[in-house]
């Protein structure tokens, strides 16, 4: 791995850690206003208690993120960041929702995609050919 997927890998991996934090921790103590609140999952049609679901799968995903090894685990914490992110994105765009709503999902959705791509050898799947 180069230095330069190094420094891109841990970029997008540290800013997409603090962005699922804090959207989880926003989501599970279910605050009314803001990015993930009471107020945004009513408005897209979803019933609140999606937000504890959707709270806890997030930093479970970081903690999957953050412990060495498993790889088997972290791509399953990549692929629930990308159908939580998508499914959002989605849904936003579904209720035509002016562009700003779109930004947030977007961004993770761009880091989630960066950090999956640019993760070092050790962090992947190998698959063995026979």
């Amino acid at each position: 791995m180069t230095k330069r997927n190094k420094i891109i890998y841990w970029i997008a991996t540290i800013w997409l850690e603090l962005g699922m934090v804090s959207t989880g921790v926003v989501q599970l103590i279910k605050t009314k206003e803001g990015q993930g609140g009471v107020d945004m999952i009513t408005h897209l049609g979803y019933p609140t208690y999606l937000l504890t679901i959707i709270g806890i799968w997030k930093i479970l995903g970081v903690v999957a993120l953050l412990i060495p090894r498993n790889p088997l685990l972290k791509e399953w914490a990549y692929a629930g960041f990308f159908f939580i992110m998508t499914g959002a994105l989605f849904s936003h765009i579904a209720l035509t929702d002016p562009l700003v709503e779109l930004i947030p999902s977007l961004l993770l959705l761009v880091l989630t995609i960066t950090s999956w791509y640019f993760r070092p050898a050790d962090k992947k799947i190998i698959l063995v050919r026979q």
